[in-house]
C-alpha cells in the first residue's frame, strides 16, 4: 500500500507520516529530504526558495516512478510534501490506482484564526525548519484557502481539520 500525504505548509504532513510509521511500520519519504538532495548535489538549478510549481514539475516524475517500483515490489511506503500535483493519478495505471491512497490535509480559515499560536508552535514538531518567516497568518489562509480549491476541482481525499486538530488514517 502507498500512502500519499499531502496539504499546505504547516498542516502536519510530516507530523503523519511519523505516526503512520510508528503505527503501521511503514516507512516514509519525505519529498523535503529528496528536494535537498538533489539541489545539494547539483542534481538541479532549483533551490529551496523556487516556485513549489517548479519544483513539483521537477520532484513529482521522479517520486511517480518510485511509487511504481514499490507497488511492483509489494512494498509499502509512505510518501508525504506539498509537491503531490492536484492531477497525481495522471501518469498511473489502474493497476498502480488500485494501491494507493491519497490524503490531503487541509486546515479550515477558523481553525487557522483560532490556533495560529499552535500552528507557529508545533511548525518544528519532526524537522528543525530553518527559516520560518514566511509562515504567516495570511500566507497559511491563502495556502489552505488554494488546497481547499484544488481538492474540490479535482474531486480529491482531504482531511478537514476544523474545530480542533485530530488527523487519523486507518489503513
Amino acid at each position: 500500500m502507498i500512502i500519499l500525504i499531502t496539504g499546505a505548509s504547516h498542516t502536519g504532513k510530516t507530523a503523519l507520516a511519523q505516526k503512520l510509521l510508528e503505527k503501521y511500520k511503514y516507512p516514509y519519504l519525505s519529498i523535503d529530504h529528496l528536494k535537498m538532495g538533489l539541489i545539494r548535489t547539483g542534481n538541479t538549478k532549483l533551490t529551496p526558495e523556487s516556485k513549489d510549481d517548479d519544483l513539483t514539475e521537477y520532484l513529482w516524475p521522479i517520486v511517480r516512478e518510485m511509487i511504481k517500483t514499490a507497488i511492483e515490489n509489494g512494498q509499502n511506503l509512505i510518501v508525504e510534501g506539498c509537491y503531490i500535483p492536484a492531477d497525481w493519478e495522471k501518469g498511473f495505471e489502474n493497476a498502480y490506482l488500485d494501491h494507493i491512497r491519497y490524503y490531503c490535509l487541509i486546515m479550515s480559515e477558523n481553525y487557522i484564526r483560532n490556533h495560529f499560536d499552535e500552528i507557529r508552535k508545533y511548525a518544528n514538531v519532526i524537522e528543525n525548519r530553518l527559516d520560518d518567516e514566511y509562515c504567516t497568518l495570511e500566507h497559511i489562509l491563502k495556502d489552505n484557502a488554494q488546497m481547499l480549491e484544488l481538492v474540490k476541482k479535482y474531486g480529491l481525499n482531504y482531511l478537514w481539520i476544523d474545530d480542533r486538530y485530530q488527523t487519523e488514517i486507518d489503513i
